[in-house]
């Protein structure tokens, strides 16, 4: 839509819009914040007329061709942060992408910088953000960002949630594979010679509890599935359903584990979580269960568990995460032949820059088409 379509109303702009909208009087309201615009040029470029020193338009968010797309330095599972520039490249057309690796060269380009893609910004380098419609954040979780000054300039934010999805869900069916067909006695009796065989146990038939549906506990649930097992989820909403055979809610969490044979931890970290599996629910777990945890280390209690583990409460667990984390050497966790640990690991994937530059350039084709940053893939502000 043309800036000269704008209405006298409530205001939503752009950079964009902004910068054509730049001169001394009247002073003009958008979205909270202040411009001063020349009378002839709102009569003349835009069609307004009849203002007095202060006026609030309406001008549409407008996508500029092109977006410049800043990607910031950052290092994530030893990746080098080239090959993001290089997906992002391939995938936004007309769009330009550029690294800046040193502080100078953030202060260079941010100031034209449509899209940042980073693990953060600060609130100085917002300061020089003065075309930024887009922070893209790199991670999953985004409580460690400004979001009330992201918020109050009007700048949209993204997460990479759903990247980590297919590896974590694997590492999950792996670790549980793993305890269930008691693959850690076999490597033993291969370290001493011995050809031995043992008793162990099979998923198919049995039952299993997915923790939090969302992008990994449903790929952890749709994982399960080929292995003909029965599929409980547990989610805040449970009406909003899932790749599972029945939901139970967050307060129903003790229903949903009583007789399974394995519990799956996908879930955030929050109060409603935080020592989900506390001593009570170790004991309404079966003896042979297994715990499998990618979620966050505090989800369990983990004395609880320790004691689940000395009195054979539970049959294993795979913990990807732990509470403390990173794990003492001298904690006794260590010393369990039924628990297996990963050092948050379930994370890693060689994919991880392409997923996100998918998620990147699916957003940009998105605000292209509707003419604003809004409605976007993993929006988190607004």
């Amino acid at each position: 839509m043309p800036v000269g379509e704008c209405l006298a109303s409530g205001v939503q702009t752009s950079n964009v819009a902004r910068s054509r909208l730049h001169s001394t009087i009247p002073t003009v309201s958008v979205a909270g914040r202040t411009l001063t615009v020349r009378k002839d040029l709102l009569r003349t470029r835009f069609g307004i007329s009849g203002l007095s020193t202060t006026a609030s338009v309406t001008v549409p968010t407008m996508v500029p061709e092109p977006t410049e797309i800043l990607v910031f330095q950052q290092k994530l599972h030893g990746l080098p942060v080239e090959r993001l520039v290089d997906a992002l490249d391939e995938r936004v057309g007309s769009a330009t992408v550029s690294l800046a690796i040193t502080d100078e060269a953030i202060d260079e380009k941010l100031p034209d910088a449509t899209v940042v893609v980073g693990r953060t910004i600060t609130t100085e380098q917002l300061e020089l953000a003065e075309s930024l419609e887009l922070f893209a954040c790199s991670f999953a979780g985004t409580d460690h960002l400004p979001i009330d000054e992201l918020t109050d300039r009007g700048i949209t934010v993204t997460n990479a949630g759903g990247v980590h999805a297919s590896n974590a869900a694997e590492q999950a069916i792996g670790g549980l594979l793993a305890l269930t067909r008691d693959l850690f006695r076999a490597r033993r009796q291969q370290a001493d010679g011995v050809w031995q065989n043992f008793q162990s146990g099979e998923l198919a038939g049995g039952t299993a509890t997915v923790v939090g549906l969302g992008a990994i506990g449903s790929a952890i649930a749709e994982r399960l599935q080929p292995f003909d097992v029965t599929i409980r989820g547990v989610r805040h909403s449970p009406e909003k359903g899932g790749p599972v055979d029945e939901v139970y809610s967050y307060d129903e969490f003790e229903q949903a584990i009583v007789d399974v044979d394995a519990v799956l931890l996908a879930c955030p970290l929050t109060e409603t979580t935080r020592n989900l599996l506390d001593r009570s629910a170790f004991q309404a777990l079966h003896p042979e269960t297994v715990l499998v945890n990618v979620a966050r280390g505090g989800v369990v209690d983990t004395e609880a568990l320790l004691y689940a583990l000395r009195w054979n409460d539970i049959g294993g667990a795979v913990l990807d995460v732990t509470d403390p984390e990173p794990l003492p050497p001298e904690h006794p966790l260590w010393d369990f032949e039924n628990v297996l640990i990963t050092p948050h690991n379930a994370g890693y994937t060689p994919e991880y820059y392409e997923r996100l530059a998918d998620i990147v350039a699916e957003n940009v084709e998105r605000a292209r088409e509707n003419g604003e940053w809004t409605g976007l893939r993993n929006q988190i502000v607004p």
